[in-house]
């Protein structure tokens, strides 16, 4: 019993681990993904609380959709603890892009404020 107990301790550390070190290019994708496919409990890991209720608000106005959604990272950029990711997917052949902050360590997709414009 007590190597079980072990055994999930060390798991848990290593999922808490690579989830620390995601960067936000990949951080951007996962969002990106789980935006399209509507995934809202991948979606609520990778956002702020205000950044997933934004996303969520926009998700349910969007058609579901049952292909794989591709997508991809035009650009990026660090601002100390805030990025901008600009990217494209298959989904609608739109780009779009993200505001991201640390939080706790690890980049998370957050909500633009009003008249907020990134750097592309």
């Amino acid at each position: 019993m007590h190597l079980t107990g072990g055994g999930e301790l060390v798991l848990l550390f290593i999922s808490y681990s690579e989830n620390k070190n995601r960067s936000h290019c990949e951080t951007s994708k996962i969002v990106a993904k789980s935006f399209f496919l509507k995934d809202e409990a991948t979606l609520k890991q990778h956002t702020t609380s205000e950044g997933y209720a934004s996303l969520v608000t926009v998700q349910n106005m969007q058609p579901d959709s049952d292909k794989e959604i591709e997508v991809e990272i035009l650009d990026n950029a660090i601002y100390g603890e805030i990025a901008w990711v600009k990217y494209s997917s298959n989904y609608d052949g739109k780009s779009g892009d993200f505001k991201l902050v640390k939080e706790n360590g690890q980049w998370k997709v957050t909500n633009k404020e009003p008249r907020e414009k990134g750097t592309f």
